[in-house]
């Protein structure tokens, strides 16, 4: 016998600062994209395969984001300037946590002013997104490897 799994919650009509901030977070998850297409070419083996699925997952998010904001959403740029030149393994790696680091900060804003199901999207990527970083943190070999308070502005 199964239990029955619990009601995922409705998504709520966002506020005008509600939009505001998740039309941030979807900036920052079209930058993702655009990121992981220039540094996974720096990667090899399950690194490279992490970058794929990385950039997967920011589409799949970008695409419930968009979903939420309807036509609020604002549309992805051409291009996008990275932060940093990526030359090699480990500047890809820097890369990735930052672009991550970025994301987890984009949602952490929205988390406050969303509720309902809106919420419970904003919260599942805000911890992916510091989930990923972390890990892009191991495999760069920097300590430490998780930050105190994920998101949370510097």
């Amino acid at each position: 016998m199964t239990s029955p799994s619990p009601a995922t919650p409705s998504p709520a009509p966002l506020s005008a600062d509600g939009v505001a901030r998740l039309s941030t977070a979807l900036d920052l998850e079209h930058q993702a994209v655009y990121a992981y297409g220039v540094l996974g070419p720096y990667l090899n083996g399950s690194l490279r395969t992490s970058a794929r699925t990385a950039e997967a997952t920011h589409r799949t998010r970008r695409d419930k984001v968009e979903a939420l904001l309807g036509d609020a959403a604002p549309t992805a740029a051409a291009g996008y300037a990275l932060p940093q030149p990526v030359k090699d393994k480990a500047s890809a790696l820097a890369l990735a946590v930052v672009v991550e680091d970025g994301v987890t900060t984009a949602y952490r804003a929205a988390l406050a002013v969303t509720s309902g199901g809106n919420r419970k999207i904003v919260l599942d990527a805000m911890i992916d997104a510091a989930n990923r970083a972390a890990a892009w943190r191991r495999a760069a070999g920097t300590t430490p490897g998780t930050v105190s308070f994920p998101g949370r502005p510097a």
